[in-house]
């Protein structure tokens, strides 16, 4: 994905498909729920690559087991840090909504750039920490 905001709606449609075709091919349960989380986190994750690191964004969305991940790599390098609640910031609260929904969450440092995955298992049960 270039980066460009059109490319949050995208990419909730690509994880969408996904998971359509997942159920399809594979014969794999994918809950409604399972579906719409996926697509919140995907839609939260490119967000901030969106905002915050310039250049493409990569999306990457596998099945290993009962859960999906979604990965989404951009140029920036600092890592992203969850910020404590705080019901009077305005914004900024992407990666607290994704580590509440997600059943893990991992950043890492690439050669150039970053990575986020999130997991979610494909029945939207609550997470698992």
């Amino acid at each position: 994905m270039d980066g460009d905001a059109a490319c949050i709606a995208r990419a909730r449609h690509t994880a969408a498909d996904f998971l359509a075709r997942v159920q399809a091919e594979r014969g794999m349960e994918v809950s409604a729920r399972a579906s719409d989380l996926t697509q919140l986190v995907v839609s939260e994750l490119v967000t901030n690559a969106c905002k915050y690191a310039p250049g493409p964004i990569l999306l990457h969305l596998r099945v290993t087991g009962a859960v999906v991940e979604v990965v989404v790599w951009d140029s920036e390098p600092g890592l992203p840090l969850v910020r404590g609640a705080d019901p009077d910031r305005v914004g900024q609260h992407g990666l607290e909504i994704v580590t509440a929904l997600a059943q893990s969450v991992d950043a890492e440092r690439e050669p150039a750039g970053k990575r986020i995955t999130a997991r979610i298992t494909l029945d939207g049960g609550a997470p698992g920490r």
